[in-house]
């Protein structure tokens, strides 16, 4: 059974087998946590993921879908990127939300990470409602088939980390 975890901090600063991105399609590096983990992991991951851009993934990293590289710099083996969706005014789809996370951990799994951390995915510039994507998150990694052993939600304030721990029990 998976153990899931709530921290408050910095995503680039955990330990982990795997630390999760939240990318956009490019996979060039962004803002956010995206920015964050491609200057903190340093250029070998700009580099893995320039050469996935000009092999099979060369129209971007669909929503919803997950790919690994190297973690570079960061103290982690591997960083699984997947891209979340963009909440509108009309609401989005939950489950390509959903998908962010069950992707991610299928990958997790295929690569062997035991440890995976998980920043808000689509909660920051891309909109979505944090109480609505704190429950997302929640129900999708307890109901994951995944042989990771711990799934870390790593919270960057205390807004974030009130809206998922509402949702731990």
């Amino acid at each position: 059974m998976t153990t899931i975890t709530l921290v408050q901090g910095d995503i680039t600063r955990q330990s982990a087998d795997a630390i999760v991105n939240a990318a956009n399609s490019s996979l060039l590096g962004g803002g956010g946590v995206d920015g964050a983990i491609h200057r903190r992991g340093g250029p070998a991951i700009l580099a893995e993921c320039r050469s996935l851009r000009a092999g099979h993934l060369g129209k971007g990293l669909p929503t919803g879908r997950a790919v690994a590289t190297t973690a570079g710099d960061l103290d982690a083996r591997w960083v699984i990127h997947t891209v979340g969706p963009v909440y509108r005014a009309s609401g989005s789809d939950p489950s390509l939300l959903a998908s962010c996370y069950t992707e991610s951990l299928r990958v997790a799994d295929e690569i062997g990470a035991r440890t995976v951390a998980f920043p808000a995915i689509s909660a920051g510039a891309y909109g979505w409602p944090l109480d609505d994507a704190a429950r997302i998150a929640w129900e999708t990694v307890r109901g994951a088939e995944t042989a990771v052993e711990e799934v870390r939600f790593v919270l960057f304030d205390d807004r974030a980390y009130a809206a998922f721990a509402a949702h731990a029990g």
